[in-house]
């Protein structure tokens, strides 16, 4: 049984790095083909600045929408209906022909990811809880090798010269048939002692919930910096080539990943105010660092190390609220990754007008602020850890089993007394 009991955790763990690759996977196609697709619609800079908009805008409402469906129905069944639904998706953007078809395009594919956002991580904190200890910033990191591989897939596509409909045609029906593969073997859920009537009911999202999510909002605010401005930095202040500015946002993608797989074992044992606090901090410094660096060797250490500080902060966030409320996990996972999400659709609207009045530079100091904050008030997660949610559940399992043995008891008591 306990064999069984194993290998079924395994394959569900398995299955949760699948989604999560694919997830990652499927957001880098179109990021990969995004040049290519924008001169073939035709369209200016500053409209693909504002479609993008309706990509984020789409990915909130689909995390709001997706997140009650999950705690109704069970991440089992949403997962892979989201998994297919942005498969499909991901085919529109390569068939648009203007900037309305592509606006309609990136509004669906949007809603469709963050649907299989929001449920995937749902699975991973019930993978997480069955496993007893921290795993999900391993998940995380599939999310960012995903990313790689749409890299280096969609390098080799444009290469050969195939349209985007062609190549995100291919990935649509590799990612089907991925998905395929991957949902039988998703966590079976098992019925607990937690008040099964809860999820009928529709309850206010609790402050505790909300002060992750504004912590969401500050530090993924400051990791969309290093996506949107750590290469345009390192070509506009230090004056390199556009080939060596890149390797500003490598050294950051790379470490995070680094960063995210190492996470679980730091977590499991200092805890996960520790990785947000002391990881937050470290990423203030190494900013700091970069905002004043006028040397390339610095600037690109100071981009790895920011990785590397940041790298295991949301995993903390999506796992403490996934495991605040068995019940609700699926509405408070998409609050504070919503949250979160539109702090990275932010950063962007709030850098670019600071460099009318600063250096690009200098403005890096407001992320430095925040991650100051995020770092100072990192002790909000201990109002309820993985760990005191594990030990919570295998105490009321216990006490569970013990009632129903103790009317066996009794009745055995009887019938040797007859």
């Amino acid at each position: 049984m306990f064999v069984h009991m194993s290998r079924t955790l395994q394959a569900a763990r398995l299955s949760t790095f699948v989604f999560f690759t694919l997830c990652g996977f499927d957001l880098g196609m179109w990021i990969v083909h995004i040049p290519t697709i924008e001169h073939r619609v035709g369209v200016s800079h500053a409209v693909l600045g504002w479609l993008l908009l309706l990509l984020g805008g789409g990915a909130f409402a689909g995390m709001q929408v997706v997140g009650r469906l999950t705690d109704r129905f069970g991440a089992r069944k949403i997962v892979p209906i989201s998994a297919i639904l942005t498969s499909a998706a991901l085919v529109l953007p390569g068939l648009a022909v203007n900037a309305w078809t592509l606006g309609a395009a990136l509004l669906i594919f949007g809603f469709c990811n963050g649907c299989l956002d929001v449920s995937m991580n749902v699975h991973a904190v019930q993978v997480e809880r069955a496993f007893r200890r921290p795993i999900m910033s391993a998940f995380h990191a599939a999310f960012s090798i995903g990313g790689v591989f749409a890299a280096l897939v969609g390098a080799r596509t444009l290469g050969w010269g195939w349209t985007p409909a062609a190549t995100l045609s291919g990935v649509a029906v590799a990612g089907l048939a991925i998905t395929a593969l991957a949902t039988p073997i998703l966590l079976r859920p098992e019925p607990t002692a937690f008040a099964p009537s809860a999820t009928k009911t529709r309850r206010a999202t609790p402050p505790y919930i909300w002060a992750l999510a504004v912590l969401a909002l500050m530090l993924m605010l400051s990791e969309g910096v290093a996506n949107d401005w750590s290469t345009l930095e390192a070509r506009d202040v230090l004056d390199t080539t556009p080939a060596t500015a890149a390797l500003a946002y490598g050294s950051f993608a790379a470490a995070m990943t680094v960063g995210r797989l190492l996470t679980d074992r730091v977590s499991a044992r200092f805890g996960p105010v520790a990785i947000v606090r002391y990881g937050a901090l470290l990423a203030a410094i190494a900013l700091t660092a970069i905002a004043v660096s006028q040397w390339l060797p610095l600037t690109l250490i100071g981009w790895a190390i920011y990785g590397i500080g940041l790298s295991g902060c949301i995993p903390q966030l999506f796992s403490a609220a996934g495991h605040s409320d068995h019940n609700a996990a699926g509405v408070n996972v998409a609050r504070v990754s919503g949250l979160g999400y539109l702090g990275m659709l932010a950063g962007p609207a709030i850098i670019g007008p600071l460099t009318h009045f600063f250096s690009l530079n200098h403005t890096f100091f407001l992320p430095v602020a925040l991650c100051i904050t995020a770092g100072i008030t990192a002790p909000i997660l201990r109002r309820k850890t993985a760990t005191e949610e594990l030990a919570e559940t295998q105490s009321i399992s216990a006490s569970v089993q013990d009632s129903r043995s103790r009317p066996t008891a009794a009745m055995r008591s009887d019938s040797m007394v007859r």
